[in-house]
């Protein structure tokens, strides 16, 4: 909703800064969302004084003048305007500036002669409607000053962003009630004249003409006409015409423009009839029925609905009732005699017609929302009275004032403490009284600590005590309401540990590099076959989907890994070859016929690719399965789940592994999931040539090991001290059994604080099924600083119980 400031003035009497009038109407609930300066294209227009008139050489219409415009020196103008004349002021547009309608002005040539600009007509600066010659300024100006500071032209603009709940705004003299409830003092709204003007009325009756009849007054509370004869279709006045352009209406006609006007005046929209074109001179208001077509003002056909509201004459229908007129009674320019229409509609109904018709107006958008039903008659008489004056029309008699249901004023008992209470407020009902007042309630106190509140027809959102409190609060001002806080202090209620765990494994993973994927719950039927399960494998018992989208998403899924595969194979397509994917989700397994199938929670992940970016630093190199169990180690430390354990898969249970290169992972006797590259055969399958790497755990697993609380150690204080374990042990030895020894060992050695792996050699000069281990020990005491006495005897002990329980050796140093 657009208001402009000059027009609201008319209704209204503020002498405050727009800024201030936006923030105000902000604050009381009606959002500016911006503040335009209407006239601010006029500071490209600057006053200029015409030198020197010569008549164009080339042609016989136009001058070639000399202007002093405020610069260095004079510029030449060419102009067709017969008036122009030596010693007058003019409005000058020099080049770059953009007059109305988007008009770009440039320096160039007309018919030979240099042009540096353009003298102004007020038609072509939206001030007047003269055209017929330039703009003579008269009075003195200093030359180069700003039109707009020279004419002390200026209007402000607002775009108010309305809420569905406050039709009575979606016009000016709503806007300006509201204006007047924050002035000081606070004002009534000056409204226009409602009576018909005597000198315009004639003696005939618009009874002996015309008729209306509500068939569903339902849908049509209340249907008001007024009609003129003699009317001279033209142009409106200036006046009107720039009323209509400040908030962005285009105009058409002094007709449609009037009732136009009076709608973004009163809020109450209008329909001009041509009455010559209304069949047997009857309004008769009804459903659509048997009626399958009507054509709007636009030229526009649209399908009716049987239960759609419609305005029709003798014969056939001419309007859809509060959405658009039809083609066929429009006014045009031998239009003589006008029925004019104000009417209140059920808003449910105008709503779904022009939800349907896909048609919006500024009458639907108002209709729908609703409309004050007691303004119709005020409307209609403001619109024929300046129908009369502009179009120098006659206005029948009377009135047509049908009104079968009639509305029952509200009234509401407010309860003072209870409004206090619920605002945090302590105001008395003197002061609330005088607040509701302001915006035209009828307020009468009943007691100490109740009010009877009447409610104005026109706010239609306002039906109970609430609604008035929130009427108080924004208009006493919601920043004067002070904060207060619950004496008992909020507390939340815990995150379930489900939804902690999955946004810290997403931290985690993503911490690591890996981006999160999202895969349907739905995949192919064939992806068991595609990951080479057996056949008494509990994965290939899926639930089949009823009605799939696709081939393609036929069953609910069983295992996560064809979902990451299939988009590992549609990143290499885009030619994306190294991925780092984690996807959290539900499995599910089908049961018997008729009931859900079993879901598990599980978190799986996939690597493939190079370790980095191939740069100059770095050399390529492709991911392996120790790059994804570095990553699985990492994870497990992240969750403070210590100790897990990978075991060597040397059985077919998992046959999308490739053989060898497989491991389940435990904590404990808890199996967690496994991790491993995939066979080729099934990267064959599915289109890939690169190596994969996948990880596939339970989430109820992980969240079963997480540790219930986390204990602090302080940092030690004395230095740790390292020492080397090298052993020369056959290729079927794991590291993991190592360790696991070593670990025994510990637990009765105070002053092992770490072992790790930190080298692994296979290859010449070593025998074909050796291999080369290297771990380093780090020694810690809690009490002292220690020296390689009170180790030696310790990590001989550890490196003679490895090569006892493992048949290793130590290396040749030879």
């Amino acid at each position: 909703m657009k208001v402009s400031l000059s027009w609201l003035k008319e209704y209204i009497s503020v002498d405050l800064k727009p800024s201030v009038i936006s923030e105000k109407l902000t604050m009381a609930g009606l959002e500016v969302d911006s503040v335009e300066q209407r006239y601010d294209y006029l500071n490209a227009i600057v006053v200029a004084r015409v030198d020197e008139v010569k008549k164009h050489p080339n042609a016989d219409t136009l001058s070639v003048c000399k202007v002093d415009a405020g610069g260095d020196k004079q510029i030449q103008i060419v102009c067709g305007a017969p008036n122009v004349r030596e010693g007058m002021f003019v409005p000058c547009a020099l080049p770059g500036a953009v007059l109305p309608g988007d008009v770009k002005i440039k320096k160039g040539k007309l018919r030979g002669e240099v042009s540096e600009g353009m003298l102004c007509s007020a038609s072509e600066l939206r001030l007047a409607t003269d055209a017929a010659g330039i703009m003579d300024l008269k009075g003195d100006f200093v030359v180069g000053t700003p039109l707009e500071n020279a004419l002390n032209v200026s209007d402000t603009v607002f775009e108010i962003d309305l809420t569905p709940n406050r039709p009575d705004c979606l016009n000016i003299i709503g806007v300006a009630r509201e204006v007047g409830a924050f002035t000081d003092p606070k004002q009534k709204v000056k409204l226009p004249d409602y009576t018909l003007p005597a000198d315009k009325t004639g003696t005939h009756s618009i009874h002996d003409y015309a008729k209306v009849q509500i068939i569903d007054p339902d849908l049509c509370p209340r249907y008001s006409a007024g009609l003129l004869f003699d009317v001279k279709i033209g142009p409106s006045p200036f006046w009107l015409q720039e009323r209509l352009e400040s908030i962005g209406l285009t105009p058409i006609n002094n007709v449609v423009d009037i009732t136009n006007f009076v709608m973004m005046e009163t809020g109450q929209p209008l329909h001009a009839f041509d009455f010559d074109e209304v069949a047997n001179g009857k309004i008769i208001i009804r459903r659509a029925g048997n009626d399958t077509q009507f054509t709007t003002l636009d030229s526009k056909t649209h399908t009716l609905e049987s239960d759609m509201l419609m305005i029709c004459d003798g014969n056939r229908p001419v309007a859809l009732a509060g959405v658009m007129g039809g083609e066929n009674s429009e006014i045009t320019e031998t239009t003589t005699r006008v029925l004019v229409e104000s009417a209140y509609f059920n808003p449910v109904s105008i709503r779904k017609t022009a939800k349907k018709t896909g048609i919006a107006t500024d009458a639907s958008h108002r209709f729908e929302r609703g409309i004050d039903p007691d303004g119709t008659v005020k409307a209609l008489n403001r619109a024929v009275s300046l129908m009369a004056q502009i179009c120098d029309a006659t206005i029948a008699k009377d009135i047509i004032d049908e009104h079968p249901n009639k509305p029952v004023p509200l009234e509401i008992d407010l309860n003072i403490d209870a409004l206090n209470v619920r605002l945090g407020t302590n105001l008395s009902a003197d002061a609330i009284g005088e607040i509701l007042r302001s915006v035209e309630f009828e307020v009468e106190k009943t007691s100490d600590t109740r009010l009877a509140v009447g409610i104005p027809f026109f706010r239609v959102d306002v039906t109970r005590p609430e609604d008035l409190s929130e009427e108080v609060a924004r208009l006493w001002g919601y920043n004067n309401i002070k904060t207060s806080y619950p004496l008992v202090p909020a507390k939340g209620k815990p995150l379930h540990p489900k939804i902690l765990l999955r946004e810290k494994v997403r931290q985690v993973m993503t911490g690591f590099s890996f981006f999160e994927a999202i895969n349907y719950n739905f995949i192919h039927e064939n992806s068991s076959d595609k990951l080479n399960l057996s056949n008494d494998d509990k994965r290939r018992n899926v639930e089949t989907i009823l009605n799939p989208i696709s081939d393609q998403m036929s069953v609910l899924r069983s295992s996560m890994i064809p979902g990451l595969l299939e988009t590992m194979k549609k990143n290499i397509s885009q030619q994306t070859i190294s991925l780092r994917l984690f996807e959290i989700g539900k499995i599910f397994y089908a049961t018997q016929k008729g009931s859900l199938p079993e879901e598990k929670e599980k978190i799986a992940g996939l690597m493939t690719g190079n370790r980095s970016d191939q740069s100059w630093y770095s050399k390529r190199s492709e991911v392996d399965f120790f790059d994804l169990k570095g990553v699985i180690e990492g994870f497990f430390n992240a969750l403070m789940i210590k100790d897990p354990v990978f075991e060597k898969i040397d059985d077919d249970s998992y046959p999308y592994y490739k053989n060898g290169y497989a491991a389940i992972v435990k904590s404990g006797d808890r199996l967690i999931g496994t991790l491993g590259k995939i066979d080729g055969k099934v990267l064959k399958n599915y289109g890939l040539k690169q190596d994969a790497f996948v990880f596939d755990f339970s989430f109820r697993a992980i969240l079963d090991l997480l540790p219930e609380s986390i204990a602090a150690v302080l940092l030690p204080r004395f230095p740790s001290i390292s020492r080397d374990i090298t052993i020369i042990a056959d290729q079927g030895v794991t590291v993991n059994a190592i360790l696991k020894h070593i670990d025994l060992i510990s637990k009765n050695e105070s002053l092992i604080e770490n072992v790790f792996l930190f080298d692994a050699f296979e290859g010449q000069p070593l025998p074909e099924n050796k291999k080369s281990l290297s771990f380093r020990v780090v020694y810690r005491s809690k009490s002292k600083t220690l020296k390689e006495k009170n180790i030696q005897q310790l990590h001989t002990t550890i490196s003679m119980a490895i090569l006892d329980q493992f048949n290793a050796a130590l290396p040749d140093v030879g």
